[in-house]
Parts: C-alpha cells; structure tokens; sequence
C-alpha cells in the first residue's frame, strides 16, 4: 500500500443547471478520519463520487487534489446478485485480472461476522448483512484512501458499534472520509469532524482520546448532543 495522501476540494459543482455546493473548501487530512455530516441533499456523496474518480455529469469549478488508489463504499451495497458473498468480497481483484485471495477474502468476513454466509448469495441475506458484505468488499481493496458513505447505516446498535471499531483499526493510517448522519459515529471516529451546508463547512470541536471512542465517555456524549443541535440549526 502507498503512503495515505491528504485530500483537498474547493469550489463550487453542478449536474446539467442543478448547483450542488460553492463556497466549499475542504481538506481532508493524510492518514486521519475526517467525518463528514450535514443535512440531505448538500452535496455530500457528490464530494466522495468526485474523489472517487466517479464525477462524470458533475461540472466542477475549483480544484482537486487527490489520489486515484482509492476504494469506495457508496450507499447502495451494490452487491452482484449471482454471486455469493465470498464473490462480492473478491471481485475487485478478478475485475483486475489479479488471483484472488480467498484465504484473506475468509479472513475479512469473518471479523466482519459473516464466516458462516460467505456461501449465500445477496437475496439470502439480510440488509444489514448485504451491508457487512459492502464493508468487507471494502476493506479487502487495502487502499491508502477510503471513502465511506454510510457504511453502517442498515446495523442495529450493537453491530454498528462493532463494525465501527473494526474499520477504526483495519484502517489505521489511511485517509479516511466519512460521511454520516450519526452525530454519535462522528463523535466516536471522528478526528476532524465537518457539517456542510449551503454556505460552506463548519468545524467541530472533536473528543479527546483516540478512535474508536468509547460510545459512553462523557466529551464523546457531548459532542454528539453538540452535533445534534447544531444539525437540526441548519
């Protein structure tokens, strides 16, 4: 894996008359998380599309830097229904025309608690699970720079908790963007934490300690309460 760069977007983008953000400058730092929250409809998937290398329709009028060795979990699981779970996992490396490593490809659905599935396929599984796939679909790419739009959003409470601290440290050292709707999963990994709206973005302080936070340490509890109101002030 290369060294995780840092990330930087600034300007304004459109699809076809449609304004999507201006004003933005964001800088996204090398090897940290940056969370990224803010209300629907802001520009924030457009803002990972765009890193990703997947900006095609967007117009944008500033500047970039980045890096192409990146991997992308978008909303959508986007699992390929005729395969199975194992398959979804690998397919990153066959579309390459790389040998698959299933010894690892095992490895990562198990920590991500899906060894015993690893032979369904997509319809066999529950929304969460299909999302657990995702995310080790992900983690198996092992790039420098991973963007994650909602990767834990279909989790019940207690296996968000867990994946979240699992991603923290399967991704130590890389840059990481985060975008997310929890005000509690930007307090527990967050080390720079971001809401974007119309008019720009907007820094928020960030717990002490490091990622993964404990859920219950009391600056992690009011940063959240702090990113909530402030969320519902935009």
């Amino acid at each position: 894996m290369s060294t995780a760069p840092a990330l930087h977007l600034s300007g304004s983008a459109k699809i076809g008359d449609q304004l999507i953000f201006e004003g933005l400058d964001l800088n996204v730092f090398a090897g940290e998380w940056t969370c990224l929250l803010g209300a629907s409809g802001v520009g924030k998937s457009t803002v990972l599309r765009l890193f990703a290398g997947l900006g095609d329709g967007v117009d944008l009028s500033g500047a970039m830097t980045g890096d192409n060795d990146v991997a992308l979990m978008a909303q959508d699981d986007l699992l390929l229904p005729w395969l199975t779970a194992l398959d979804n996992v690998l397919i990153g490396a066959r579309l390459r025309g790389e040998v698959a490593d299933k010894n690892r490809a095992h490895a990562v659905l198990d920590r991500v608690g899906l060894a015993e599935h690893a032979h369904k396929r997509p319809g066999e599984l529950s929304g969460g699970q299909r999302q657990r796939v995702a995310l080790a679909r992900t983690l198996m790419e092992d790039r420098p720079v991973v963007l994650l739009d909602e990767p834990f959003s279909a989790l019940d409470a207690l296996t968000r908790s867990q994946m979240q601290e699992l991603t923290a440290e399967l991704l130590v050292g890389r840059t990481v963007l985060l975008v997310t709707h929890d005000p509690g999963e930007a307090a527990r990994l967050g080390q720079t934490i971001l809401i974007m709206t119309h008019d720009g973005l907007n820094e928020v302080d960030t717990p002490s300690g490091t990622i993964p936070r404990p859920v219950d340490a009391p600056d992690v509890l009011q940063t959240q309460a702090d990113l909530l109101l402030r969320l519902r002030s935009t």
